[in-house]
């Protein structure tokens, strides 16, 4: 409990929160390499995604490639790029680590959302006249689209939550204020930046979840 209410009084405190390395800096820079490194993966991920799942043919081998980069730490990558030419580029590393790390989760589900359309649906598209590319815009990404969301979603999630290791190769976000307390012997300020990430990943769940909620109803899941 003290080491609790340590980290309380540390978060409570207005000097932790202003300046360069305050906690409203730290949390923006969070969002920035987030949202760069979520941008870099969809277009990606989704573009191969989508035309491999409305054609059918070489799908299940690239998710199951993708999925092979799961089981590759994202840390041991960062590091591994460090000792390399980008390691020279800033965030360069940073943004390569995280962009493999969420490509997987968004080639997986909008693969296996396009391939679960309704077969019958595509037939009556195509016997409709439909070119491939109107089926594809027209149809199956609309009724995969839920499928789509959930990878956005679930990306989006993990990076925050990974982004932390940023801190570890001299780069901002949330992670440099654990590793500041880890430097500092402070198990407060640790427990503390801890705390924003976590924080800062359900407010994103909570985000997407309300854009789910408030979107049109095919874009819910609605058939």
């Amino acid at each position: 409990m003290n080491t609790l209410g340590a980290a309380w009084d540390w978060l409570t405190d207005p000097a932790h929160w202003s300046g360069d390395d305050g906690v409203l800096h730290r949390l923006l820079q969070h969002l920035m390499l987030t949202v760069v490194c979520l941008l870099i993966s969809c277009l990606i991920a989704l573009p191969v995604a989508l035309v491999l799942g409305h054609l059918g043919k070489g799908g299940a081998l690239a998710v199951n490639i993708s999925n092979a980069g799961r089981a590759v730490p994202t840390f041991a990558v960062l590091v591994l790029l460090l000792l390399t030419p980008v390691g020279k580029w800033g965030e360069g590393p940073t943004v390569v680590a995280l962009v493999l790390f969420a490509v997987p989760p968004l080639l997986t589900n909008a693969y296996v959302g396009m391939r679960e359309v309704d077969r019958s649906v595509v037939q009556a598209a195509r016997g409709m006249g439909m070119t491939g590319r109107q089926m594809l815009f027209r149809v199956e990404l609309p009724l995969a689209l839920p499928m789509v969301l959930a990878g956005v979603r679930l990306a989006a999630v993990q990076l925050v939550a990974t982004a932390t290791i940023a801190a570890l190769a001299g780069g901002g976000g949330l992670g440099r204020i654990i590793t500041a307390g880890f430097n500092l012997a402070s198990t407060p300020q640790v427990v503390a930046g801890a705390f924003l990430v976590a924080v800062f990943a359900l407010i994103v769940e909570g985000v997407f979840e309300i854009a789910e909620r408030l979107g049109p109803v095919w874009a819910r899941g609605g058939r």
